[in-house]
């Protein structure tokens, strides 16, 4: 029997994530069943099965992806010098969440995800891990920034950073539960409460 690529591996774990994004998005976590998945990637269970063994592996493997890219862009604004003013720095960041919204809706999934973690002990131990990363390099924009004088150099940048990350999410949820916020107004607040002018 031949030996199956690593990339026909990767390519057909993706095609079950896409499978599952869209069934999560169209009908939530709890209503959409392992087998809605399996329909929805045109798979028989054995080949399904091969690469997930419950829906929170998906949930997990999704959502890893989907932080996997937000911390990307941020790293890639931490690299640079100078790095970008804090509030330029969430506008970039947000705009990558518009862009999500606007390409597959699976920032949905995020507010989903964090639902679920309020109950199920595994599902929270990856977000706490994930959302921990963000937070982090939150702080270390703080720090970045209290070293070029944007903030006070009396700031503390853990409380800094944690606001920040809690300023990303809650974007996110207003997107998602609203459905209507202008992202140029909410920067502009965002200079606002960091006492920008402009």
């Amino acid at each position: 029997m031949p030996r199956v690529s690593e990339a026909h591996l990767a390519a057909r774990r993706q095609q079950i994530l896409d499978a599952a994004v869209r069934c999560f998005v169209r009908a939530g976590f709890h209503q959409t069943s392992m087998q809605d998945v399996i329909g929805e990637a045109g798979l028989s269970v054995g080949a399904f099965y091969r690469y997930f063994k419950s829906k929170n592996e998906l949930i997990m493997a999704i959502a890893g992806t989907k932080i996997g890219e937000v911390t990307g862009l941020i790293d890639s604004l931490l690299a640079m010098d100078p790095m970008p003013p804090l509030p330029d720095f969430v506008e970039q960041v947000l705009e990558r969440v518009d862009d999500t919204i606007a390409a597959d809706d699976t920032v949905r999934l995020a507010v989903q995800i964090w639902g679920e973690a309020t109950h199920d002990p595994e599902v929270a131990e990856v977000v706490r891990d994930v959302y921990s990363r963000i937070r982090d390099r939150a702080v270390v924009a703080a720090e970045r920034a209290r070293a070029a004088g944007e903030i006070p150099a009396s700031a503390d940048p853990s409380g800094v950073g944690a606001a920040l990350f809690g300023l990303i999410q809650g974007y996110v949820l207003q997107r998602v539960l609203i459905g209507t916020i202008d992202r140029r107004r909410y920067v502009a607040g965002v200079r606002a409460l960091l006492g920008e002018t402009a």
